[in-house]
């Protein structure tokens, strides 16, 4: 039997991996935004990224509260 993975850990991973390369490819060909920016944007993404995990985990929480009711 596959375990099923929880949405609470595969999307914030994938849009972590995607922010990561996409900073790690865009960034230095950048020129026309400050360093300072830049690195804001990239921050705000990741702060956004862990909003979107807990805002997950809670709902997954409810739902299985939920269910044992």
């Amino acid at each position: 039997m596959r375990k099923k993975i929880k949405k609470s850990v595969w999307l914030p991973l994938v849009l972590l991996v995607y922010v990561t390369v996409m900073a790690a490819y865009m960034l230095p060909r950048q020129t026309t935004v400050s360093d300072t920016e830049k690195w804001l944007t990239v921050g705000l993404s990741y702060v956004i990224i862990l909003l979107l995990r807990l805002v997950l985990r809670r709902q997954e929480k409810i739902r299985a509260r939920r269910g044992e009711q």
